[in-house]
């Protein structure tokens, strides 16, 4: 299950995780937002235990976004001890999303 995080939540539960996590930048009226959103959710429950799957809404939480030039949505994430590690652009297959993850677990 994925939580939603907001620019006064992204500190606490992003960069303050002792797992990875992984932000799914994203917003309601973003067409491969939606396409990504079951993978990012099967991702979610797959690395349950290893890593925290999060999203943040680009309209209702400018500031998170534009602090990581988030540029072009859906953009994912990956935080760990606190550090943007890696992103991934685009909606991906969950291959690609688990390949690149694994390398921070």
């Amino acid at each position: 299950m994925t939580e939603q995080v907001t620019d006064s939540s992204f500190k606490d539960v992003v960069l303050e995780s002792n797992v990875p996590v992984l932000v799914d930048f994203w917003a309601p009226w973003c067409g491969p937002c939606r396409m990504v959103a079951p993978v990012v959710e099967e991702i979610a429950s797959q690395y349950e235990g290893q890593i925290k799957v999060v999203k943040l809404n680009t309209d209702e939480n400018p500031n998170i976004a534009s602090q990581y030039g988030i540029r072009s949505i859906p953009t994912l994430m990956i935080f760990k001890g606190g550090q943007r590690v890696d992103m991934v652009v685009g909606a991906v297959p969950k291959a690609t999303l688990a390949n690149t993850l694994e390398k921070y677990l």
